[in-house]
């Protein structure tokens, strides 16, 4: 058995008293210091890693304010405090060893919304994209752009100074930020503006103190400012003294000095935002390119163009984005279609136009006529999106880059620290050509992408953090990049802000550095607003983090290169954090939407496992080489019921929480893959501790089913009345046990379905080669074929209509429900005795559908994971696959005018997206309209959510995503999932059909 494991991450007891006090003076918030939830903020999205001694979860400024007053005490002044708020960071802005002050969990209000004034103020926690969803009723919207803009947070982009795509129109955050609300080191408050000389004489307090300091440096460093300071459209942030004093208009704004700050001189709250009109009109030009050089050199053509957005891809991504789950939806818009251009492809430049229609159609035509004017020999051709869905999939894509290329095979991986240059654009071509020749010299692998328009191109070499020689070459890379950039005039940190990178300030700054520090020590005299960043107090001793600050890849090499391989799926987490995504639309990540919790999230659940992994390794234990046998009942009883410090609790708590319905393994970029994890994670947990009754339950299910079906009335008679579904409830920690079916499958078909597979094989034997090529073998799975035995009849008798000769394949456990709750071992000897018989009927060339999307993946998916080569070549695919693949054989009906939804499986749409497409074909072809509906998921995956434990999140999961797209009107609602029927049929109090049956509706009209 796995031993008990100690972190022995004991809290700093300045910090235990601190905290503990600090929920005694009435914290409105929460306040963490378990070790797995502090290792879920103790990483970002950049390549560090650092443990704080407790976070903070407050719920309003009031929090905020109380915290730091509290921590004026004399015996708490040595703690330091850091602000998060998306944690999607590069550089290791938000990572701090004190305590970390999350907004993202409550300060998420809009406050306000002035559309006259275009106006909005918006507490920091706010998510850019939530608040863009906000103001488009209005027309408006936000326009700073980036990446992660469905889970970054305005606070974070405030401290980073963020922009994206466009920047070259719509600029910097700091250039829409009107006025912030900020607490000060010692908790009093500061509210920005642009303040003129009677504005200066009003203040009062620290206020008038820092305005008075900040103007008199400013004036007194005018001219050398002006010299220092690059001229680029992505300008230098971390105190941005160029713009926070005008001498022509002697105004003073310490907006601009707060935003870029990281966090260093002040906790913002709260913002006032500039706002801009929604463009009437967008559209898309996609150009290929034979080579990345002349997608660089054409940029300055595009820009002159006048162009609203030009972003670069280089082919290195693009190949990567071949390997996505959604290729499919822009393969056509991007790449092109000729095989033989195809073999010459090396990039692409998106150019975007945005504005009044007569105008953008004009500049259109312009572009256009330039690029068939054959003076472009490097062009290879160009797609045009007009349409609002293509544009939003292509630029889905461009944000995806970011992780995508985190999913590089080996164990290289590109990583951000170089990733953020700006230079003059006329420049770019020449500094990126002498970027790569640095990059190849070093025989490293890379990406590229960004935003060519500003001079920024995102690079990501491929390094191993793990190895301590790559740790060493990413500090020998960062000195001579950040040379590079200063030879052509550039800056290290276009876009991402300095974080561990502030080393190279004192480069850049020259004398002005010391003024920065004079700044910082206005601000925050001992140095305790995230300490080790932009700058330290002039007079302090204290030192910045350097580029060489301690790695994940420095923690994960205490794993063997073993375990790093077998379990991968946590390792390659690189905190991009998709999985934080709001949208409710969105299938990823069920849990934490609900909790707003990360350790709920698959990053949090990666960092778990990955501590797990490295605790197990210090006591010798190496799961991939030697894992250990599950110890005897009586040894697991004591375990159970011993008081023993064990990590493995936390993650035991954060993996329960997990549906299993693998939007991670799916829509992650990197492919973080829970369910899987938690699968072997569960095995070896309950190798030293006690199941609960409820996974014997389910674990048993399939065997049980069909004996439950030989008396499907006494069944459901015992099953449905009041005091059985008390005892379920009490006893096993089940609710809401559907019916069996009546009459049961085996009634329904037994005068023309083979009853054995010897029999069934006797027949595909006598078969002839023609009948063969007419026949498809449906195969069961558990949950239809004993509670919707109605949905499989259909299902042959729709093959049956089609023309083919369908057979049923005898029941067979597919081993789902053993592998979700953990029953490895069970799992693998149901899945090979499985995969033995389906293999068998492989032999005959039958094809072989299933109708529930989930256990048909499963085939492909757990049954490759735990059997590899075992497995054998047996394929089994879904019904709409099959029909789709057959399409041609039926000839196409007239409209029948009769609409539908098909509110899809989130398994299916997460792991195998096509599937929705594929209904939308084959039902058109038959007459039907059928529009695909995006949701999250439903709630019940699987039996989730009928375990007593999960019952209210599982109804609050149904309510945000299914209830409302229910209750629309729009076509009837269909879904493919048995389980999403289930739950609706629960909480919906509705029957929604299965596709197959509108289909042979439709056969029938």
């Amino acid at each position: 058995m796995i031993p008990a494991l100690d972190p022995q991450a004991v809290l700093d007891p300045q910090y235990r008293d601190y905290l503990g006090a600090l929920k005694g003076a009435g914290f409105q918030g929460e306040v963490e210091t378990r070790y797995g939830h502090r290792l879920s903020l103790a990483t970002d999205n950049s390549v560090y890693q650092m443990l704080p001694q407790g976070l903070l979860f407050p719920r309003d400024a009031d929090d905020i304010q109380l915290a730091l007053r509290l921590a004026q005490n004399p015996e708490f002044r040595d703690l330091t405090f850091s602000a998060r708020g998306g944690g999607t960071g590069t550089n290791g802005q938000s990572l701090n060893r004190g305590i970390i002050v999350d907004t993202s969990r409550h300060m998420r209000r809009v406050c306000a919304v002035d559309a006259e004034a275009r106006q909005a103020v918006v507490q920091c926690g706010v998510i850019k994209d939530a608040l863009n969803d906000e103001l488009r009723a209005h027309g408006l919207f936000f326009s700073p752009d980036l990446s992660t803009s469905n889970r970054a947070t305005l606070g974070g982009m405030i401290n980073t100074d963020a922009s994206g795509a466009g920047s070259l129109v719509y600029g910097k955050t700091s250039d829409h930020v009107l006025s912030v609300r900020a607490i000060l080191d010692d908790g009093s408050e500061l509210v920005t503006a642009p303040w003129d000389a009677k504005a200066r004489a009003a203040l009062t307090g620290r206020a008038r103190e820092l305005a008075e300091s900040v103007l008199a440096l400013c004036q007194e460093k005018q001219g050398l400012i002006e010299a220092r300071f690059p001229k680029l459209n992505r300008f230098l942030t971390g105190y941005d003294l160029k713009h926070a004093y005008d001498p022509d208009t002697d105004i003073l704004d310490l907006t601009r000095l707060l935003c870029g700050s990281e966090g260093t001189l002040a906790f913002i709250v709260e913002a006032t935002l500039d706002l801009t009109p929604i463009p009437d009109t967008r559209v898309l030009v996609n150009i290929q390119y034979d080579s990345f050089d002349s997608a660089l050199r054409h940029a300055p053509q595009l820009v002159a163009a006048e162009a609203t957005v030009v972003e670069t891809i280089d082919a290195t991504v693009l190949n990567l984005a071949r390997e996505d789950v959604s290729w499919h939806t822009v393969s056509d818009l991007v790449a092109p279609q000729d095989p033989a251009q195809a073999e010459r492809f090396d990039g692409i430049n998106m150019v975007e136009f945005a504005g009044d229609a007569d105008e953008v159609e004009g500049k259109l035509i312009a572009l256009l006529a330039h690029l068939d004017s054959g003076d472009n020999g490097a062009v290879l051709g160009y797609k045009v999106c007009r349409d609002a869905a293509s544009l939003g999939r292509v630029y889905a894509m461009r944000k995806k880059a970011v992780g995508l290329l985190a999913n590089a095979k080996g164990a290289r991986k590109p990583l951000a620290f170089v990733e953020d240059t700006a230079v003059p654009p006329e420049k770019l071509a020449d500094f990126i050509a002498e970027f790569r020749a640095l990059l190849d010299g070093e025989g490293l692998q890379y990406g590229m992408f960004g935003h060519v328009d500003a001079g920024v191109l995102h690079v990501r070499p491929a390094l191993d953090l793990c190895d301590p020689a790559d740790e060493r070459q990413l500090k020998k890379l960062s000195d001579q990049v950040a040379e590079l950039t200063r030879q052509y005039g550039g800056l290290m940190w276009g876009e991402h802000g300095r974080g561990v990178r502030s080393e190279y300030g004192p480069a850049v700054f020259g004398e002005l550095f010391d003024d920065l520090r004079r700044i910082k020590g206005w601000f925050d005299p001992d140095n305790r607003l995230n300490p080790g960043k932009i700058c330290t107090p002039l007079h302090s001793d204290d030192q910045l983090y350097p580029v060489e600050s301690p790695s994940r890849g420095a923690f994960n090499r205490r794993i063997s290169p073993q375990s790093r391989e077998e379990y991968e799926r946590a390792i390659r987490c690189n905190g991009n954090g998709l999985c934080f995504n709001y949208q409710v639309d969105s299938p990823m990540c069920p849990s934490y939407k609900a909790s707003g919790d990360r350790v709920e999230s698959p990053k949090g659940r990666a960092e778990l496992y990955r501590a797990w992994l490295r605790l197990l390794a210090r006591e010798g234990v190496d799961l991939a080489q030697y894992p250990p046998r599950p110890a005897p009942l009586w040894q697991r009883v004591r375990n159970q019921f011993s008081n023993e410090v064990d990590f493995s609790h936390e993650v035991h708590a954060g993996m329960l929480s997990c549906l299993a319905c693998k939007a991670c393994s799916g829509a992650c970029p990197v492919k973080v893959d829970i369910p899987t994890l938690r699968a072997e994670f569960l095995h070896h947990y309950y190798g030293r501790y006690l199941r609960p009754l409820k996974d014997h339950f389910v674990a048993n299910l399939e065997d049980t089913l069909p004996l439950q079906a030989r008396f499907p009335k006494l069944v459901n008679a015992l099953s449905q009345n009041r005091f059985s579904q008390w005892a379920l409830k009490s006893v096993v920690g089940y609710v809401d046990p559907p019916a069996l079916s009546v009459p049961t499958l085996t009634e329904r078909v037994a005068d023309s379905q083979p009853t054995t597979l010897a029999e069934l094989e006797r027949r595909l034997a006598r078969a002839s080669t023609e009948q063969r090529q007419q026949m498809v073998l449906l195969v069961q799975d558990p949950f239809t074929s004993h509670y919707d035995a109605a949905l499989v009849e259909a299902g042959l008798t729709l093959l049956s209509k089609l023309g083919f000769t369908p057979l049923l394949v005898p029941y067979l456990p597919n081993g789902k429900p053993q592998h979700i709750k953990g029953f490895l071992d069970r799992f693998r000897r149901t899945a090979h005795k499985t995969a033995t018989a389906l293999n068998r009927l492989a032999r005959f060339e039958v094809p072989m559908v299933g109708l529930d999307p989930a256990l048909v993946l499963t085939y492909s998916d757990e049954y490759v994971t735990v059997l590899k080569e075992e497995r054998g070549a047996f394929e089994v695919e879904v019904l709409q696959s099959f029909l789709a693949r057959h399409i041609a054989r039926w000839p196409a009906r007239q409209t029948t005018g009769r609409a539908y939804r098909l509110m899809g499986h989130c398994t299916e749409n997460s792991v195998r997206p096509t599937g929705a497409t594929e209904w939308q074909q084959v039902i058109g072809h038959f007459g039907g309209e059928l529009k695909t509906v995006s949701l999250g998921c439903c709630g019940m995956a699987g039996t989730y959510g009928h375990e007593v434990a999960n019952l209210s999140r599982s109804r609050e999961l149904f309510d945000a995503s299914w209830a409302p797209e229910l209750a629309r009107e729009g076509g009837e609602p269909l879904s493919s999932g048995y389980s999403c029927r289930s739950q609706v049929k629960r909480f919906g109090l509705k029957t929604l059909r299965h596709p197959l049956q509108v289909l042979l509706e439709l056969l029938d009209a």
